[in-house]
């Protein structure tokens, strides 16, 4: 039998498309709509009032002067219609983030509580969490859900941590969240929400391999806008390669893996970040072959992700705002060296995003979920 498209189907459709149109282009008149979406007046006006009577849109004044007649009304969404909760969990302290239906950040809460793998952090934990979004004001309805990201390796799910060797909690649940949160919970990779954050300030990124390079090197795949987690939730975890056979230890136990070169323990040692490019920017030498040659090791993991992996390869985390455009420059020079053929130098792209970036991302994921569905 053919499958038919219905009358209620045709509907949602139509709904969708100009909820998606006005959220994209931040303020739009029925004309527009009509327009760009080929729709028919009655159709989109009809649209229009049952949007603003869920309380998903809202008058936003007229169309500027210069239009002959009367002047349209404008509509816009309603940001915080629904908003999401992100968390960082880290060693000595939590970084608690709420968005709205933009990415924007709306409030925050940075609890100094040491992280411990035992039922009282969490409670406490999820104290902070509610606590934080009472004084926020939120209905219960608002919140579309908490993500959580942690420094290890989430089951594809979402539900579990299914490597946690940096904060000693593999196999740790999300049950120890959701038993004392009434809302929707789940785990995220901390770099793949990193890379998220930044596809919100990047629309026109669709794919993205995206390196981390902080404490920990991490990574994540973002392909049609979307986190790859693979079948068992390693994907994308290069940092556990074996760069040299008789490298430092990592943390996972093996030998010279890419973490041990391309971290910020390798370049730095025990010294800040501040501190070390500031005196390597003025002529420290010792801190200048430190630097180059941190380069070189970079560029080499560069060139192998690119090789199997032709998309756009951003470099973030911490260490990321310290590289100016001469340091990229040297490491297209160096991929271009080691490559077996012509490599351009268009594809090497630097973190955008500030503080926060990472529970930003966590809380994204609820976001883009709630978008795809309206």
């Amino acid at each position: 039998m053919e499958n038919r498209i219905t009358q209620e189907e045709i509907r949602l459709a139509n709904r969708q498309q100009i909820y998606h149109y006005i959220y994209q282009n931040a303020r739009a008149s029925s004309q527009d709509i009509c327009a760009a979406l080929s729709l028919s007046r009655p159709t989109v006006a009809s649209n229009l009032s049952a949007l603003e009577a869920e309380g998903l849109i809202r008058k936003n004044g007229f169309q500027e002067a210069g239009q002959v007649g009367r002047r349209a009304v404008v509509y816009s969404i309603v940001p915080d219609y629904r908003i999401a909760i992100g968390v960082e969990v880290l060693k000595s302290r939590v970084n608690i983030i709420a968005v709205d239906l933009y990415g924007k950040q709306i409030g925050s809460l940075i609890p100094r509580i040491p992280y411990t793998n035992e039922p009282f952090y969490y409670t406490q934990l999820c104290g902070h969490i509610s606590s934080f979004i009472k004084s926020m004001h939120f209905t219960h309805d608002q919140v579309l859900g908490i993500c959580i990201t942690l420094q290890g390796l989430v089951s594809p799910d979402g539900r579990m941590l299914v490597y946690g060797e940096i904060l000693g909690n593999t196999g740790l649940s999300i049950d120890v969240f959701e038993e004392h949160l009434d809302y929707p919970c789940s785990f995220v990779h901390d770099p793949a929400a990193a890379a998220l954050s930044e596809l919100q300030v990047e629309p026109d990124l669709d794919n993205l391999l995206y390196l981390s390079l902080s404490v920990h090197l991490g990574g994540a795949m973002i392909l049609n806008r979307r986190i790859q987690t693979g079948r068992h939730g390693h994907h994308a975890t290069f940092e556990h390669i074996q760069a040299v056979a008789d490298g430092e230890k990592c943390y996972c136990g093996q030998c010279g893996c890419w973490d041990t070169l391309c971290s910020m323990p390798a370049l730095l040692g025990d010294e800040e970040p501040e501190d070390f490019f500031e005196k390597m920017r003025a002529g420290d030498k010792a801190r200048q072959k430190s630097w180059n040659t941190f380069l070189l090791n970079l560029a080499r993991l560069i060139k192998d992700l690119h090789l199997v992996n032709d998309i756009n390869i951003m470099l973030g985390g911490i260490l990321a705002s310290f590289f100016t455009q001469e340091d990229v420059d040297l490491l297209y020079r160096e991929i271009r060296r080691l490559c077996p053929f012509e490599e351009a130098d268009d594809f090497i792209l630097l973190s955008r995003m500030t503080a926060y970036h990472i529970p930003t991302g966590a809380a994204l994921r609820y976001i883009h979920a709630f978008l795809d569905n309206k």
